[in-house]
């Protein structure tokens, strides 16, 4: 095992070996194996948007088996979806990937402005399926966080007891906050803190925008002149509320986006300390071909053989 790897084993000392051996089988996997970089692939945008605006783009999205061959084609670090999707190749892709089982998910056929998600999975269902480690979503600023995060306690919980590393979608989203400030750079950092504070193992959070939601927050990024002028040091930033970088943070894609507004974002990941992407959209509406060499592109940009 490379030096990198084992320097971010150290980190989660409290974990016990199996928890340990399924974070070094991510770490360890696919084209950026060893480097400490992540680029995982997540599918959960048909239950979370609907099958046709996640797969109109590129039909062959329809079959679950797709993205299992996509993600190992690719050389990603993992796959993550939800149980249905996962139950339907599991068995014919084992050991191909390290897979994440995505425990909870929300629709918008009621999209509420205090989401809570629906848990739709759970630990036994990821051991049958082979998996690494579950995933989950909280909504830091809505009215229903509390729920969600006693939902997660006791989820991580028994995860971890069975060896299974945990990931969290940390989204803000509520009532309490502006559509901007979801993203804005006080509410992401916030949102880091808080899933790491709730045990993840491994942190998904937006990129976030230079723009300071709270008004507290303001008078105090102000007085110590906290640099956020620029993606890199915004992303640092994040990491940084991570507990000083001790825990994996991952950015998410987001909606489709231009190649060179991706692979600049990318770069800043890189240059801020992030360890790497979860890429839905932007890769698997794509045809096959050009999803390769789009993930292949963001992979050598973290390897740093892309400048």
């Amino acid at each position: 095992m490379k030096d990198r790897i084992r320097e971010i084993l150290s980190w989660y000392s409290s974990e016990n070996p199996g928890v340990l051996t399924n974070l070094a089988r991510m770490l360890n996997h696919g084209r950026l194996g060893g480097t400490g970089k992540m680029v995982i692939l997540p599918v959960d945008q048909g239950f979370e948007h609907g099958p046709a605006r996640s797969f109109a783009p590129n039909p062959a999205g329809y079959d679950p088996r797709y993205h299992f061959q996509l993600a190992i084609e690719a050389g990603c670090n993992a796959y993550a979806a939800p149980l249905g999707f996962l139950e339907a190749g599991a068995a014919e892709f084992a050991g191909d990937i390290p897979l994440i089982l995505k425990c909870n998910n929300h629709d918008v056929l009621n999209d509420e402005r205090d989401p809570i998600s629906a848990v739709t999975s759970g630990v036994e269902d990821a051991l049958r399926l082979g998996c690494v480690a579950i995933g989950f979503t909280i909504y830091p600023g809505s009215s229903e966080r509390n729920q969600m995060y006693e939902q997660l306690r006791e989820l991580t919980l028994e995860a971890k007891s069975a060896g299974l590393a945990t990931v969290v979608w940390s989204y803000p989203r509520g009532s309490s906050l502006s559509k901007e400030g979801e993203t804005a750079i006080d509410v992401v950092t916030y949102a880091a803190q808080i899933a790491a504070q709730l045990g993840a193992d491994i942190i998904k959070v937006k990129l976030p925008s230079a723009k300071v939601e709270l008004a507290e927050a303001q008078k105090v990024y102000q007085k110590y002149e906290i640099p956020t002028s620029t993606l890199a040091e915004r992303v640092k930033h994040v990491v940084q509320s991570a507990f000083d970088g001790r825990r994996i943070v991952i950015f998410s894609g987001g909606a489709t986006a231009a190649d060179d507004q991706f692979f600049n974002e990318a770069r800043a990941i890189r240059d801020g300390g992030g360890f790497g992407s979860i890429i839905g959209r932007n890769s698997f509406q794509r045809s096959h071909d050009d999803a390769i060499k789009f993930l292949g592109q963001v992979m050598g940009i973290y390897e740093g053989s892309v400048k």
